[in-house]
């Protein structure tokens, strides 16, 4: 026990020596350093440029950026008044087109329609109340031609402007592409479900239907017990 004590208070005894010359040393160089932060603080004082300096120089840099802003607004501004000016004959054009479109969009449809009325006029001329009775038989043959030529030239015009007819019979019930009028007993050959008959032809213009076809609809018939 007698041991343990003695090496504790050595060990008391030597921290207390430490920090005492660790305390002296740091008193020792404290003017050194005070003296060196005071010549460099002077040092750094005399380098500085004189108080007359500044403000001349700041107000030079402001005037500069000043005059460069407002020449960016300028230019700015003259591109705002080009772009609105730009956009708004943008406008009046368009809407010029969309007038012109209007109006003249079915141009190509109505000149080949001209040429199906001069068919039908030309077939028309052949019937007068001046027709002698022996020439009745070359005159329905003339118009038979002429109604033949006039199917073969609309159908040659419906093609052509993408207007499909629809021939629906045998094809399974839509009631988007049929308008139903009637229910038929489905016989042979024919499904339930299906088409029948049509009543009526619809048609499609580019695939979209304009015209529901009217047709009758086979459903199984009912037996009788």
């Amino acid at each position: 026990m007698a041991a343990r004590a003695l090496w504790a208070g050595r060990r008391r005894v030597q921290r207390l020596l430490a920090s005492s010359a660790a305390f002296q040393s740091r008193a020792w160089l404290r003017p050194f350093s005070t003296a060196t932060q005071r010549t460099a603080g002077e040092d750094c004082s005399s380098e500085d440029p004189p108080d007359g300096l500044g403000p001349s120089l700041a107000e030079r840099a402001l005037k500069l950026k000043a005059v460069k802003l407002e020449k960016e607004v300028q230019d700015l501004t003259v591109r705002y008044q080009r772009a609105v000016a730009d956009g708004e004959n943008i406008r009046r054009r368009t809407q010029r087109c969309v007038e012109d479109a209007k109006i003249f969009g079915i141009q190509s449809f109505c000149k080949d329609l001209v040429e199906v009325a001069d068919i039908l006029e030309k077939t028309t001329e052949c019937i007068s109340e001046e027709t002698e009775p022996g020439d009745q038989k070359l005159t329905l043959e003339k118009i038979f031609r002429g109604l033949a030529l006039l199917e073969a030239k609309l159908k040659s015009v419906f093609a052509k402007h993408g207007l499909e007819k629809m021939t629906p019979i045998g094809d399974k019930y839509d009631p988007h592409e049929h308008e139903l009028i009637c229910h038929v007993p489905a016989g042979v050959g024919v499904q339930p479900g299906t088409v029948a008959l049509v009543r009526q032809d619809g048609y499609k213009l580019h695939g979209r239907t304009i015209r529901l076809a009217q047709v009758e609809v086979a459903v199984e018939s009912q037996r009788r017990l």
